[in-house]
């Protein structure tokens, strides 16, 4: 506990407030879990609609850190933090700095022939979670948060 504190505090403060805010934002997100689908769909962007699959180079390392701190703080949380749970949080990250994405769902068989479900967020080109298991599923919606177009832009 305390070597993990110490390499912690280790970290450039930038790393430690994205990490601080995943966890926030996945403690958010386990709560939203909670209501009845049909509410929580409601805060998933609109339905069926992608957003570009290509965003400013700049972007591009936040984005990946985004995904990173949702990651690494989905293992270390005292609550279930699958798949859905860390799309919507890094969602939410990204709507904080305005940046768009497309959250998907999907579903397959699993061996013994039940029906199970993934969730996956992309950004761009960017897969931030989910990616590696989303190849194994039939993608059935998804919603797209388009805020860099003109009309979502605060003036």
């Amino acid at each position: 506990m305390i070597r993990g504190l110490r390499s912690v505090l280790a970290w450039p403060p930038e790393k430690r407030r994205l990490m601080l805010e995943a966890l926030i934002y996945l403690a958010w997100a386990r709560v939203m879990k909670l209501l009845p689908f049909s509410r929580l769909k409601l805060t998933f962007g609109k339905p069926m609609t992608e957003t570009p699959h290509v965003h400013d180079l700049a972007q591009e390392r936040l984005i990946r850190r985004i995904s990173e701190a949702v990651r690494v703080m989905s293992r270390h949380t005292i609550w279930e933090s699958q798949c859905l749970v860390q799309a919507l949080a890094a969602r939410k990250m990204l709507e904080r700095r305005r940046m768009d994405s497309t959250l998907y769902l999907g579903t397959a068989k699993d061996k013994q022939g039940n029906l199970v479900a993934h969730a996956w967020l992309r950004s761009g080109p960017i897969y931030l979670t989910g990616d590696q298991e989303r190849r194994l599923f039939t993608t059935v919606a998804y919603f797209g948060t388009d805020l860099t177009a003109p009309e979502n832009r605060k003036e």
